[in-house]
């Protein structure tokens, strides 16, 4: 499972974060390394080693030393999405090869000018986002030393996954995302601020990007926008989809699925890879024939689930906060809201009798 993986350090000055998270049926594991990783050294050969391991393999160049080395990198890693908050507080240049995965660069101070394959230099800044491909020798020419970013590493299957899921049929690879990324209004401006979202969560432990179950469709979001936001072949396609709706019988194995292990982690494209259809196919068959979208009913059954648990639960060795963050409840106040509506009577007074 994803969230078990023990993360190292290539510093001693980095640290991880501890938190319980969910076993695949739903039950509560042992604490284990959550992915949340820090780096902050004086070190340039420590800084490429923390690149290479959580991003690519690389070389650094600094450009200059009239400022002080303060690097700080504050990154979590997955299989699908790396999202990182990075800064150099000097000037570098970092040579790549090819990335293998789609990338992001956002700069919310300085700028940076960056080069892949054989197109001229471009300039990235607060205004605009540098777009990188799978493929294509890479080089981010200039880091400026007042330039802090936001670093968007997104797994090439699982980009063009989405985009086949969203489309119900296979697309060419690797799909040619613009170069840049207009952050200033539109589909740019509001991925810019689900990033930024994501990314005040990196170092806290607490937060919704590191809980095994919002987490995962926080990310499966991300890459989703982006396919919204960038310009590429198949964007006017996914504007104009209508979608035909699954069969009875489909719907029927995703219900199934998700009775069977309410605290699974589920994504909307897992749940369309079990129905074998496409992410829209899946969202306009749930509103057809259970009047909700799919991940709306997935939260019904996971209320109905906590349910089940307070009842049989022993107020002395459980708690309502363990029991409905198993079941991807994180905001309390809400979750009691929603319960109290369902069931007439507050979670903790079920829990009690």
């Amino acid at each position: 499972m994803e969230w078990g993986l023990n993360h190292q350090l290539v510093t001693s000055r980095g640290k991880h974060r501890l938190m319980p998270v969910l076993a695949d049926d739903g039950s509560r594991c042992h604490a284990v390394r959550v992915p949340v990783v820090t780096h902050a050294s004086g070190v340039v050969d420590e800084a490429r080693g923390f690149l290479s391991r959580y991003y690519y393999a690389n070389f650094v160049d600094v450009l200059t030393w009239e400022h002080p080395w303060r690097t700080r990198f504050d990154v979590t890693p997955s299989d699908t999405v790396t999202l990182g908050d990075l800064r150099f507080g000097t000037d570098v240049r970092i040579r790549f090869g090819e990335l293998g995965a789609y990338h992001v660069n956002l700069p919310l101070t300085g700028s940076l000018t960056w080069r892949q394959g054989s197109d001229a230099p471009r300039r990235a800044t607060a205004r605009t986002a540098a777009v990188f491909q799978p493929v294509g020798d890479t080089s981010l020419e200039k880091w400026d030393g007042d330039c802090r970013l936001l670093a968007v590493k997104i797994d090439r299957a699982a980009l063009e996954e989405e985009l086949a899921h969203q489309l119900d049929t296979p697309i060419r690879s690797p799909v040619p995302l613009a170069a840049t990324l207009d952050l200033t209004r539109g589909p740019g401006a509001s991925w810019l601020r689900l990033v930024r979202l994501m990314a005040a969560d990196i170092t806290d432990r607490r937060g919704l990007l590191h809980h095994p179950v919002t987490g995962a469709r926080l990310r499966e979001a991300l890459i989703a926008g982006l396919l919204s936001a960038t310009d590429h072949p198949y964007r006017d396609r996914l504007e104009r989809l209508s979608p035909a709706p699954a069969a009875p019988g489909a719907i029927r194995r995703v219900v199934e699925a998700m009775r069977a292990q309410p605290g699974r982690p589920f994504t909307v494209a897992d749940l369309a890879g079990i129905a074998g259809v496409s992410v829209r196919s899946l969202q306009e068959s749930f509103r057809r024939y259970l009047g909700m979208p799919p991940m709306a009913y997935l939260r019904q059954v996971r209320l109905a689930a906590v349910h089940e648990e307070l009842c049989q639960g022993d107020p002395a060795q459980h708690t309502v906060a363990g029991i409905a963050y198993r079941y991807g409840f994180t905001h309390m106040g809400r979750f009691a809201a929603e319960y109290r509506t369902r069931y007439g009577t507050s979670p903790r007074d079920t829990l009690r009798a």
